[in-house]
């Protein structure tokens, strides 16, 4: 049986849709029938309400998180310990350890992980950002005041970004940490439960 062609506009906004992360065929189609019964008003807020974000967001010059200021909130604030830096994949697994409300540190995005299968090289994440933070830190800090927390995803790719900046931490004598996964090989931070996540940040294993 054939493929259904809709006009092309309408073609073209379910192909948009379809651009997302785990979006398909059939949901694209369905967000594209949404938009279409929308009032006008409202398909004209929602398109408005994408470019905003667009136009404000940026990354926070220290942690690299996505921001509306040049430093971000967890950054700017002064209950945080800046000697405890949690290391993840992306903006979304901080917001994942935020939610347990249990963690007094800062974070650093790395937007990925060094996979040389997709051709993800570790130039290509935000590796140098966070070797040259810890670098400032050490600056104004005793190295032994200061602990790292490898934070990416129980992954193939994930344990071996982390062994990689690991071996990159070494000379400075800070302390690197492996979060203590009770989550299965390949799940993700973003989709962990608080107390799992609690239980992995208090149960993480020193790696140098």
């Amino acid at each position: 049986m054939a493929d259904i062609s809709y006009t092309p506009s309408i073609e073209r906004l379910a192909q948009a849709f379809r651009t997302l992360p785990g979006v398909g065929k059939k949901s694209a189609y369905r967000m594209a029938f949404a938009v279409l019964d929308m009032p006008e008003e409202k398909a004209k807020a929602f398109s408005e309400s994408i470019l905003e974000a667009k136009r404000a967001t940026k990354k926070c010059s220290v942690c690299q998180n996505i921001s509306e200021n040049d430093i971000c909130h967890i950054c700017a604030s002064e209950k945080r310990n800046k000697n405890l830096i949690c290391v993840v994949e992306n903006p979304r697994d901080v917001n994942a350890i935020e939610r347990i409300a249990e963690y007094k540190g800062v974070f650093h995005v790395l937007y990925g992980v060094i996979s040389p299968l997709e051709g993800k090289t570790p130039e290509m994440i935000k590796i140098k950002e966070l070797i040259a933070r810890v670098n400032e830190l050490c600056s104004t800090s005793k190295p032994e005041e200061i602990e790292v927390i490898l934070a990416t995803n129980p992954s193939t790719e994930g344990d071996a970004t982390a062994m990689y900046i690991s071996r990159l931490l070494s000379p400075f004598g800070v302390k690197v940490s492996r979060l203590a996964y009770g989550i299965p090989v390949g799940g993700d931070l973003e989709y962990t439960d608080e107390v799992t996540l609690f239980r992995a940040i208090e149960g993480r294993a020193t790696l140098v």
